[in-house]
């Protein structure tokens, strides 16, 4: 609460911050001035001086009343969004504004103070009906960021339905194999052997230019993503983990001598599409092209490479990341584990 402060006169003042007001400046500038409301008080003693405090905070009282009744939800969204465009990823901000228009819109008009679990939680159920774990959570990500800016005393706490384990397919020796082949000599040859052989994301991948590469090592620090304008733009690495370097075999820097610029012209949208069509004339089943990732940390693991290389490698930024998205990954190896297990047993049974 604001203090009053004593004025010659023996009369008590207090002032409280009412709003900013932007004056243009001769150079074309504009200048930002804070403006107080005052109240005063003329009897001199200590009660005066309560009575002035408590004007103020009467008037303050009203004021923030009347700001949060202007509120809704839907416009805390909007702020929180906007407030957030300079220093989250432009992927991360497309990703809001699609959960904010494809799933908010029945909590919008409700003002955001009045806002209540029950309203979130109704949302939440009804949504479960069609649509998957994952996305409930990102919606409840969502809301639950905006409430923690704008209410931060109020307490969320969502029930969200139990996660789903992901059924990841990991691509064998035979499928890269055959993937490679017919990839051989077109625009997404490249893209395949720094996938599998890497482990490069798409986006990574469609942003790594000659500048990036020393000899056979690549210096991954940028990466491809559309933006809120449905722009291709470049950005910093998924996470601090993703800045890292990679080096490759022979055989992949071989592919991009004498390459300047861009090493692969494609978008990732277009990786994508053109993926999906290898991998029909190649006759293989089909899985996406991040999953050539799972194949190399796959592989990795089984030739007994430590978790924190695999991890430094593929840009994971811990190994509970790595442990609990990879799973499937890190375990393509099982059968052939337990096949040497039990082949090791039966022959000890047998010679006894």
């Amino acid at each position: 609460m604001a203090k009053a402060k004593k004025l010659p006169s023996g009369s008590w003042r207090c002032q409280i911050y009412s709003h900013t007001e932007e004056i243009p400046q001769a150079d074309g500038s504009v200048k930002k001035k804070r403006i107080y409301k005052s109240f005063f008080c003329d009897d001199p003693s200590p009660h005066g001086k309560r009575t002035c405090e408590k004007e103020a905070a009467l008037w303050a009282a009203s004021k923030e009343t009347e700001k949060r009744s202007r509120m809704t939800f839907g416009i805390a969204v909007q702020k929180y969004i906007e407030s957030r465009e300079n220093v989250l990823s432009p992927g991360t901000i497309v990703s809001y504004k699609a959960i904010s228009k494809n799933y908010l819109a029945p909590l919008y008009p409700i003002d955001l103070y009045s806002l209540r679990r029950d309203d979130a939680q109704n949302l939440i159920n009804t949504l479960s009906i069609t649509h998957s774990p994952k996305t409930l959570r990102n919606v409840n990500g969502l809301i639950s960021a905006v409430l923690r800016t704008y209410r931060p005393e109020f307490a969320l706490n969502l029930t969200l339905p139990a996660r789903k384990r992901a059924d990841l397919y990991i691509p064998t020796d035979d499928d890269v194999k055959r993937l490679i082949r017919e990839v051989s000599g077109s625009e997404m040859e490249l893209p395949v052997l720094l996938a599998a052989f890497g482990p490069m994301r798409r986006g990574e991948i469609c942003a790594l230019a000659s500048s990036d590469i020393s000899g056979n090592t690549v210096h991954v620090r940028r990466s491809m993503t559309l933006n809120d304008k449905w722009e291709w733009v470049m950005k910093a690495p998924k996470s601090y983990a993703g800045d890292r370097f990679i080096d490759y075999p022979d055989f992949v820097a071989e592919k991009w001598k004498g390459i300047q610029g861009r090493i692969v012209p494609l978008n990732p949208n277009s990786v994508t599409k053109k993926f999906a069509k290898a991998l029909k004339r190649a006759g293989l089943p089909h899985f996406r092209f991040h999953d050539l990732r799972h194949y190399s940390a796959s592989i990795q693991h089984a030739l007994g490479i430590p978790d924190s290389y695999i991890m430094q490698r593929g840009g994971w930024s811990s190994d509970g990341t790595l442990k609990a998205v990879y799973r499937h990954a890190l375990s393509d190896q099982t059968n052939a584990m337990n096949a040497l297990a039990n082949n090791h047993f039966a022959n000890l049974y047998d010679k006894q």
